[in-house]
């Protein structure tokens, strides 16, 4: 019986897919890739995505969560679609969403308030706030591409997401009407799409450094080509991913696994000179505390305190011998220098390079001055690192000021976090994906 009762669910959740895709008129069926432009809000420092969405479809801007669990928009403002539809308890897409109560709704019906429907817990991961949120499905169209061009839009007529009230947009970049959860869940937009369309649980971020720039976001199994001719897939080393078995959410249930992505730093260098650290801070303990995870929420890398003091002791040590003059802090940096030292090279301010020595052969992620110096004036830059305390949830958190320029894989079916380094070495940046279409 209870087999049968298994066999039924998973025939429910393919047909379910199934009947999600609605590819335009002699289109091929299933693209390979999926792109997405995403730009710099550069009052908030949060990386802003676009997708379409409704019917008829119009454009909704929203703040690109990494690690965070599925999609959630404001409904509370101006939703209007003929093809929304609320998750009914028990369907298929409360299950994919494992959401975990059924209630009703004593307002007028609209979207985001129904009767006879599940919920989920959106989540505004910059002011962590949570809040309680109908589930529901409408289309959403997204841009192919062959890696080079964005290519014809595809529709998924079904896409699973959660309503939310306005003021969870509070403290999220002007014009967002909510969030992209890139994380490890099975509604998060990597999954949903790779679902849809049958191609690879896998996806690629490629920040921009310039606030008037668009970077860019691949899900699927392309190559990465960026102008002049660069194939940035050519430059990827590998690390594993791992699960944290404790959830990082603003509201969570027991036992729920994290959505975030991370990796096993085993050691930190500042030039030639080794950190010595507390080893057991670079690993997730059984409460879920320890380890390195990487956010696009955080605009800069967080690290615990024993481990900032040894990283910004080294620099300091390292940019004195070199004749840059250290001068006052300006928040929310503890370690700037004149610039008046500084030269200037083709990966950013020539200062000490930053290594991170990650597990996995040849796992070096090099951060150059390009991603750890932050220019605050014309004459002044800072270590773009922050002091995240001495017990933080997680001892490192690599933020979205180092990120930039760097091409960065997320292969879910492998578990494996592919990494660029930066690609100013390659002579191209993450503005370099040529919007141009080709359909």
């Amino acid at each position: 019986m209870a087999s049968s009762i298994q066999c039924s669910l998973l025939f429910s959740l393919l047909l379910f897919f199934a009947a999600a895709v609605a590819p335009s008129f002699q289109q091929p069926f299933h693209p390979v890739a999926l792109v997405l432009p995403v730009s710099k809000d550069a009052s908030t420092l949060q990386y802003v995505t676009r997708i379409s969405q409704r019917t008829p479809l119009i454009p909704v801007d929203l703040v690109v969560d990494l690690g965070g669990q599925f999609l959630w928009v404001d409904c509370e403002q101006n939703y209007v679609s003929s093809t929304y539809r609320p998750a009914r308890c028990g369907s298929a897409a409360c299950t994919l969403a494992r959401a975990s109560g059924c209630g009703d709704c004593f307002s007028a019906a609209r979207p985001g308030c129904n009767n006879n429907t599940c919920g989920v817990t959106p989540d505004n991961t910059v002011t962590h706030t949570a809040t309680g949120g109908e589930v529901a499905t409408d289309v959403v169209s997204v841009n192919s591409t062959d890696g080079s061009n964005p290519g014809v839009a595809y529709d998924v007529t079904q896409f699973i997401f959660a309503c939310a009230p306005s003021f969870l947009l509070d403290g999220l970049a002007s014009g967002a009407q909510g969030m992209a959860g890139l994380g490890r869940t099975r509604i998060a937009l990597p999954s949903q799409f790779a679902s849809a369309f049958t191609f690879s649980r896998k996806f690629a971020i490629c920040l921009s450094s310039s606030a008037t720039a668009n970077g860019v976001i691949f899900f699927g199994d392309s190559s990465y080509n960026f102008l002049p001719n660069i194939n940035a897939s050519q430059s990827l080393a590998y690390t594993p991913l791992y699960v944290n078995p404790v959830s990082t959410a603003s509201a969570y249930s027991q036992g729920e696994p994290s959505s975030e992505y991370f990796i096993k730093v085993t050691s930190i260098a500042v030039g030639d000179k080794n950190l010595s650290l507390n080893s057991t801070l670079l690993s997730i303990d059984s409460d879920g505390y320890g380890g390195t995870k990487i956010s696009t929420v955080n605009p800069y890398t967080v690290l615990e305190s024993s481990i900032f003091a040894a990283l910004t002791e080294a620099f300091v040590q390292e940019v004195a011998s070199m004749n840059i003059t250290r001068v006052s802090a300006v928040s929310p940096f503890e370690y700037c220098f004149s610039s008046a030292g500084v030269t200037s090279t083709r990966v950013g301010p020539g200062v000490p390079y930053i290594f991170f020595v990650l597990q996995g052969e040849e796992a070096v992620w090099t951060i150059t001055g390009s991603n750890s110096m932050v220019e605050v004036s014309e004459d002044v830059l800072c270590l773009g690192f922050v002091d995240g305390g001495s017990r933080p949830r997680t001892s490192v958190v690599i933020g979205g000021y180092q990120l930039q320029d760097n091409l960065v894989q997320f292969d879910l079916a492998s578990s494996r976090l592919g990494f660029s380094s930066t690609l100013l070495g390659r002579q191209t940046t993450c503005a370099n994906f040529n919007f141009t279409s080709s359909a």
